[in-house]
């Protein structure tokens, strides 16, 4: 317990002593505790009438219009979110059609491209192809030509070779000359065959 220096000094305490007051004059409390005394009860209905009037009052213009606020405020806002969300979600849907819109077109304008290109690289295909055609059909006639010239040379040399082949074999066979107009008749006999 705290004690003053200057009331340390005026008290007289002997040591060692116990004190067994407390500090309540005897009889201040005849009858009991004072909120359960009879007597008392209106006096304390009253108070809690009025008490509970304030508190009501209190709680009607203060208290509750406050919070009735707070709670109108948070659902407009609750409503403008709502509302906002709608109209992001409504953009959102336009944007996404018009972007499916539009890579619709863009396929269909690669698919275009790509038919044209086609059917370019077909036409120009088929232009080289005729080009190579008609110089390779120019080349076998060539070679037809050459080859005809070549056959119709070893053709003739043939009959030749062989007119004289047969002489050959006539002179040794029989030993005598033939003449060659029936040499040659008779070569031409077995050539037609």
């Amino acid at each position: 317990m705290f004690v003053a220096p200057a009331f340390a000094q005026e008290a007289d305490h002997t040591a060692g002593e116990t004190h067994t007051e407390t500090g309540v004059a005897e009889g201040g409390h005849e009858g009991g505790f004072p909120p359960f005394l009879v007597e008392t009860y209106p006096s304390q209905l009253l108070w809690l009438a009025i008490t509970f009037g304030l508190f009501y009052l209190f709680l009607k213009r203060v208290v509750l219009p406050r919070i009735a606020g707070i709670l109108e405020v948070r659902s407009d806002r609750i409503a403008q979110d709502l509302d906002q969300a709608a109209r992001m979600k409504e953009d959102a849907d336009a944007a996404v059609a018009a972007y499916e819109q539009e890579l619709a077109e863009a396929r269909k304008k690669a698919a275009a491209i790509a038919q044209e290109a086609r059917d370019t690289a077909k036409a120009e295909a088929a232009a080289e192809r005729r080009k190579v055609e008609s110089g390779l059909d120019s080349k076998l006639k060539e070679a037809e030509a050459r080859i005809a010239l070549i056959k119709d040379t070893a053709l003739s040399d043939v009959g030749t070779i062989a007119e004289e082949t047969a002489a050959a074999i006539v002179q040794e066979l029989v030993g005598g000359k033939v003449d060659k107009a029936s040499l040659s008749a008779a070569v031409k006999a077995v050539q037609q065959q």
